[in-house]
């Protein structure tokens, strides 16, 4: 008989998308082992984890021998394969084409213009040591502004989470894109009270794993606000 190993999570708590893997892995009770990957160390880029994902980047996950990247993919077969909660990755076809539907737009709205804002105001300026280039965080921050308008009349509407009554996998990943400018002490759904309305949702749902998740993103604004 083939012993099996518990799954492993290889993460950064910085990125966005390896918080979402984290989060749902602890608020489903699934079991597995942590092995964080210190991206501003360069950790990503050793030998022994460039066999595991040659793009080197996280997460990654090792579930018995089976090695799975792209934070997407992973959280559907995590979704598909354990005993989870069917809210998060409905089988009714429609209602996951909605889940999916909000995944295959997230990568290049939600997920690039925050990640950009954050970029632009904290990671560039710590990497090279100069001022932010405010011309540049002027027009990030426009669009983002124009993602976020897609996000409340596209997806949230006058639903309680963006793809109806229930949380999903696209709450989950939507939620960890837009706190990564926290960092700068930046709340970008401040002006916004229905978004606003739906983030409080969403941490409610996720309990205190939330902002454990989270507390390093929260020692950054922290430090911020100094």
């Amino acid at each position: 008989m083939v012993s099996r190993q518990p799954l492993r999570l290889y993460f950064d708590v910085l990125s966005q998308p390896s918080r979402a893997v984290l989060i749902f892995l602890k608020r489903t009770g699934i079991p597995h082992v942590e092995r964080p990957v210190a991206l501003r160390k360069g950790e990503q880029r050793t030998p022994e984890f460039t066999k595991l994902n040659p793009m080197q980047k996280v997460p990654v996950i090792v579930d018995n021998g089976f090695v799975l990247t792209e934070s997407v993919a992973i959280l559907k077969y995590l979704a598909t394969k354990y005993d989870v909660p069917q809210f998060w990755y409905p089988e009714d076809p429609m209602q996951r084409a909605k889940v999916d539907e909000y995944m295959a737009w997230q990568h290049i709205n939600a997920r690039y213009h925050a990640a950009k804002v954050f970029q632009l105001e904290i990671l560039i300026p710590r990497m090279t040591g100069q001022p932010v280039d405010e011309i540049r965080l002027t027009k990030a921050l426009t669009e983002l502004n124009g993602t976020l308008d897609r996000l409340e009349s596209m997806f949230l509407k006058d639903q309680p989470f963006l793809c109806g009554e229930e949380i999903t996998l696209a709450d989950l990943l939507a939620i960890c894109e837009l706190m990564q400018p926290i960092a700068a002490d930046r709340d970008i759904l401040k002006d916004r009270p229905k978004l606003i309305a739906w983030r409080n949702r969403v941490q409610s749902a996720l309990g205190k794993t939330f902002d454990e998740v989270h507390s390093f993103l929260y020692q950054l604004r922290n430090k911020a606000r100094l």
